[in-house]
C-alpha cells in the first residue's frame, strides 16, 4: 500500500475511536434555561394510579456501560414517581436474545426496594430483540399490572438497532392504549424510536444519558397528558427547540491516485488516474421539538441593583456578582460612602515576617479600596498605618479628603523589616491611631481599624484587642489562611475576618469589606449561665470542606456568649467512624482557647451515628464529674447533613427527659424524615439548605439558646451524684443518697466495709436543737431509724 494509504487508513481508524464530544440530543436554549429544566427535574412527582414498565435493551450492541446509564435514568423516574401498591406500581424486564422478567408490578410497594431493585439487575449480553420483547408483551400483558384498568406506560430504552421488525407489533401495543416512551441510548437510531413511541412522537421520544433533561422530559408529557400532576402551579411546560445527532459513517471521495489496468492490446499495461475513497464518522442533526417543564427561578426578578449579576443556586436562593463599587449587600445595595459614617485605619504589617513583597500587595489592596469606595461626597475618612516594632502613622485618618492625593500619598508609606509586633501595634493604635479625627461624644464618627497581615504575631495580642474593643473600635483582620485563627481572636468574631488564598483573591475582598465596615454584630445571651455543647457531623457524608464550614460556624456563635466557668462553657463532639470528646464542657476557661480548640477538631470520615453520639453526651459530657454545673441550663445543638441520624430519636428523647434541651441543625436541599422525628418538640429544628448558608441562621439559633437558657431548671436533671446515687430536691437545693459503700455529697467516694459498718452504727439524729452536718444530710437513707 502506497504511504499516503496507509497514514490516511491510521487515521481514519483513530478518528473512529476516540469519542464524541457533543451530546447526541441537545436542547437549545440559554444556559439559565437548561438550570430550570434540572432544577425542575428534581421537584417533579407523579402520584397516581398508573402501572409503569421499564423495558431496558440488555444486548451487547448497547453495551454494559449504556445498560448501566439505563439502569440509572431508571431510578431516577423512581426518585419522583409515589410508588405504593394504590398508586404507581413499578416492574423491569430486560431483553436481548428473549426476553427476561425482572420483576412483576406487584413485587414491591415502596420506592427504595424498586430502586434497590433496579440497581440489582445484571447485564445479560446477546442479540437485539426487540419484537420479541413486544410479542411478550401483547402475549402476557403487564406482569403483575391491574389489567388495564388503570393506565399503562412503558419506558423502552434500547439504542434503536433491533434485529427484526417491530413497527407493527409496537402498533398493536399502542392500540391497546399503551403509552410508549422511546428513550435512546449509547448513539440510538433516532428512526425506529419515532416507530416505537407513542404520538406525538416528540414528546414520546427521549435519551437516557442525559438523565435530568430525559426525566423532566417524560414526567412533562405525562403531566400534560393528564396521567400526572407532575409540578407545582407555578411551572409550565414549553416548547423548546433542539437537536438530535446521529454517528454515522459515511463514504466520501478522497481524490485520485495513478493506478495500472490492462489493455486489449496483448502483454500491454495502461496507466490511468483512479478515484479513491475514505470512511468516517460523522454526526447528521435532526431538527426537533422538546417538551420540558421549568419553574420560576429566583432571578426573574432581577434582584440585583446597579448593574450586578443574579446567579441563581437551586430553585429559590441565588447570589448576585456586583460591580467593585457596590458589593457587600445581598442585592449590589450602593457603595460604602453613601451607607455609614466612618474613620477607617488601615493596619499594615510592615514587619519582616511580612516580606516586602506582601507589603507592597497590601498597599495596593489600600489603594483600590479607596478608589472604589471614596468620592466627592463619601462620608467615610481614611488613614494609613505601618508596624513592625513601632507603630508609624503615615497618612492621618482625614487629611486627604481628594481620592488622588490620598492614593499618592500611599507611595510614602516605608516598609520596615523588624519584628511582627501586632499586640503592641493594636494599643497604640487605640490611643492615638485616630489623632484629632476622633471627635468626642455623639459627634464623633464610628471608628475601625483594618488590619492586614500574612504572619503571626510575636507579642500577645488578646488584652490589646480587648482594650481597643473597649474604646468602641471596630476590629477588622484580613490575611491569609496561616493566621485566621489570630485574626478571629483579634477582631473578636469570624464574622469580621476575611481570608484569601492568593493574591488576585485579595483584591476580591473589597466589596465584602465594604459591608462589614457599615455592619453590627447582634448580642447574644451574654450573661445568662448555660453548659452548651455542639455536635458536629463528621462522617464522609459530610466532607472535610463542609466540616471546615461547621467549624467557622460554632466559633462564630461561639463569640456570641461570655466563656468562662462562672457563665457560659462550651463543649464539643465530633461524630463519623467513631464519636471522639473534641473537648469538654470544663477544657478550656476562655472564648480565645475554645476558638482555637474549635479549630483544631478532627475531621473523622467514615459512617456516622447520631444516636451513638447523643449516648456518648448523655453518658460522658454531660455529667458534673465531667464538667457539667447542676442548677445550671443545658443545650445541645447538633449538626447534620442527616445520613446516620435513623437511630437518634430515642437518645434524643433520653437527653430531653434528663432536662438537657436538643436542638437539630439539617443541613441539605432535603429535609429528612429522621431528622424530623429527632428534633422534638418546641421547634427544636432549623433547616439550611447548604453548609455555606449556615452564616445567615446563626441569629436564629442563639435566640433558640437563649430562649433555652431561661426556662426553669430542676437541680437533679442531670442527676449531679454519682455511683448509682439518688438525688432528692430539697428546699430549693438538693442532695445525694448514696448507696451502701459510697459517701460523699454527690457519692463521690468509696467506703471500706470496716469504715461503712462503723458509720452506720453511728448514724444517729441530732440532740436538741443541733443542726445535721452536711455529710450527715447527704448520707441518710430512706427507712433509716429516726427518720
Amino acid at each position: 500500500m502506497p504511504p499516503f494509504l496507509l497514514l490516511e487508513a491510521v487515521c481514519i481508524f483513530l478518528f473512529s475511536r476516540v469519542p464524541p464530544s457533543l451530546p447526541v440530543q441537545e436542547v437549545l436554549v440559554s444556559r439559565e434555561t437548561v438550570g430550570k429544566i434540572s432544577v425542575a427535574s428534581k421537584m417533579m412527582w407523579c402520584s397516581a394510579a398508573v402501572d409503569i414498565l421499564f423495558l431496558l435493551d440488555g444486548s451487547h450492541s448497547v453495551g454494559k456501560g449504556s445498560f448501566e446509564r439505563s439502569k440509572h435514568f431508571a431510578v431516577t423516574v423512581c426518585d419522583a414517581l409515589d410508588i405504593s401498591p394504590d398508586r404507581v406500581r413499578v416492574g423491569a424486564l430486560q431483553f436481548s436474545s428473549a426476553p427476561h422478567l425482572e420483576f412483576p408490578l406487584d413485587s414491591f410497594s415502596t420506592r427504595q426496594e424498586v430502586k434497590a431493585k433496579i440497581k440489582r439487575m445484571v447485564f445479560k449480553g446477546g442479540r437485539t430483540e426487540t419484537g420479541l420483547a413486544l410479542k411478550h408483551l401483547l402475549r402476557t400483558g403487564f406482569p403483575g399490572g391491574r389489567n388495564g384498568s388503570v393506565p399503562q406506560v412503558l419506558i423502552l430504552a434500547t439504542d434503536g438497532k433491533s434485529q427484526g421488525h417491530v413497527a407493527p407489533l409496537a402498533k398493536q401495543l399502542k392500540e391497546r392504549g399503551v403509552t410508549v416512551f422511546a428513550v435512546g441510548v449509547r448513539f440510538p437510531r433516532w428512526e425506529e424510536l419515532h416507530t416505537l413511541a407513542s404520538e406525538p412522537r416528540e414528546q414520546h421520544v427521549l435519551l437516557a444519558e442525559q438523565v435530568a433533561d430525559a426525566t423532566n422530559g417524560l414526567l412533562s408529557t405525562l403531566s400534560r397528558s393528564g396521567i400526572c400532576t407532575a409540578a407545582s402551579p407555578d411551572c409550565r411546560v414549553g416548547a423548546h427547540p433542539c437537536e438530535r445527532r446521529t454517528l454515522e459513517t459515511v463514504r466520501e471521495l478522497a481524490g485520485n491516485a495513478l493506478c495500472w489496468r490492462g489493455s486489449r492490446r496483448t502483454n500491454a499495461v495502461l496507466a490511468t488516474l483512479c478515484p479513491f475513497y475514505s470512511w468516517k464518522k460523522v454526526f447528521l442533526t435532526h431538527p426537533a421539538t422538546c417538551y420540558r417543564t421549568t419553574c420560576p427561578g429566583p432571578c426573574d426578578s432581577q434582584p440585583c441593583q446597579n448593574g450586578g449579576t443574579c446567579v441563581p443556586e437551586g430553585l429559590d436562593r441565588y447570589h448576585c456578582l456586583c460591580p467593585l463599587a457596590f458589593g457587600g449587600e445581598a442585592h449590589c445595595a450602593p457603595k460604602l460612602s453613601l451607607e455609614c459614617r466612618i474613620d477607617v485605619l488601615f493596619l499594615l504589617d510592615s514587619s519582616a515576617g511580612a516580606t516586602l513583597e506582601g507589603f507592597l500587595r497590601a498597599k495596593a489592596f489600600v489603594k483600590r479600596f479607596v478608589q472604589a469606595v471614596l468620592s466627592e461626597d463619601s462620608r467615610a475618612r481614611v488613614g494609613v498605618a505601618g508596624y513592625s516594632r513601632e507603630l508609624l502613622v503615615a497618612v492621618p485618618v482625614g487629611e486627604y479628603q481628594d481620592v488622588p492625593d490620598l492614593v499618592r500619598s500611599l507611595d510614602g508609606v516605608p516598609f520596615s523589616g523588624g519584628p511582627t509586633l501586632t499586640g503592641s501595634a493594636l494599643r497604640q493604635a487605640a490611643e492615638r491611631g485616630f489623632g484629632s479625627a476622633a471627635g468626642t461624644g455623639q459627634h464623633r464618627p464610628r471608628r475601625a481599624v483594618v488590619l492586614l497581615t500574612e504572619s503571626p504575631s510575636q507579642d500577645e495580642v488578646a488584652g490589646p484587642a480587648r482594650h481597643a474593643r473597649a474604646r468602641e473600635l471596630l476590629l477588622l483582620g484580613v490575611g491569609s489562611e496561616a493566621v485566621r485563627a489570630e485574626l478571629e481572636e483579634i477582631t473578636g468574631s469570624p464574622k469580621h475576618v476575611m481570608v484569601y488564598t492568593d493574591p488576585q483573591d485579595l483584591f476580591n475582598q473589597i466589596p465584602e469589606l465594604q459591608g462589614k465596615l457599615c455592619s453590627r454584630l447582634q448580642p447574644g445571651c451574654q450573661a445568662q449561665s448555660l453548659d452548651l455543647v455542639f455536635m458536629l457531623d463528621a462522617s464522609a457524608s459530610v466532607g472535610p470542606e463542609n466540616f471546615a464550614q461547621m467549624q467557622s460556624f460554632v466559633r462564630s456563635c461561639a463569640l456570641r456568649f461570655d466563656v468562662n466557668p462562672d457563665v457560659t462553657q462550651v463543649g464539643l463532639v465530633v461524630f463519623g467512624s467513631w464519636v471522639q470528646t473534641a473537648f469538654g464542657l470544663d477544657a478550656h476557661p476562655t472564648l480565645a482557647a475554645v476558638l482555637r480548640a474549635t479549630s483544631q477538631a478532627p475531621y473523622l470520615g467514615g459512617a456516622g451515628s447520631a444516636g451513638t453520639a447523643l449516648l456518648h453526651i448523655y453518658d460522658k459530657v454531660m455529667t458534673v464529674q465531667r464538667g457539667a454545673r447542676p442548677g445550671v441550663p443545658k443545650a445541645v445543638v447538633m449538626l447534620t447533613g442527616g445520613r446516620g441520624a435513623e437511630d437518634a430519636a430515642v437518645p434524643a428523647q433520653k437527653l430531653r427527659n434528663n432536662g438537657v434541651s436538643v436542638l437539630v441543625v439539617g443541613v441539605g436541599p432535603v429535609l429528612r424524615e429522621a431528622l424530623r422525628r429527632l428534633a422534638g418538640p418546641r421547634d427544636s429544628l432549623i433547616h439550611v439548605a447548604a453548609y455555606s448558608d449556615l452564616r445567615y441562621h446563626q441569629d436564629q439559633l442563639i435566640e433558640w439558646i437563649c430562649g433555652e437558657a431561661k426556662r426553669p431548671v430542676n437541680l437533679c436533671k442531670p442527676s449531679p451524684c454519682t455511683n448509682e446515687g439518688t438525688c432528692v430536691l430539697q428546699n430549693g437545693s438538693y442532695r445525694c443518697e448514696c448507696r451502701d459503700g459510697w459517701e460523699g455529697p454527690h457519692c463521690e467516694n468509696r467506703v471500706l466495709r470496716g469504715d461503712a459498718l462503723k458509720a452506720r452504727g453511728s448514724r444517729q439524729e441530732p440532740a436538741g436543737d443541733q443542726e445535721p452536718s452536711s455529710s450527715q444530710l447527704l448520707q441518710r437513707r430512706p427507712g433509716h431509724p429516726g427518720r
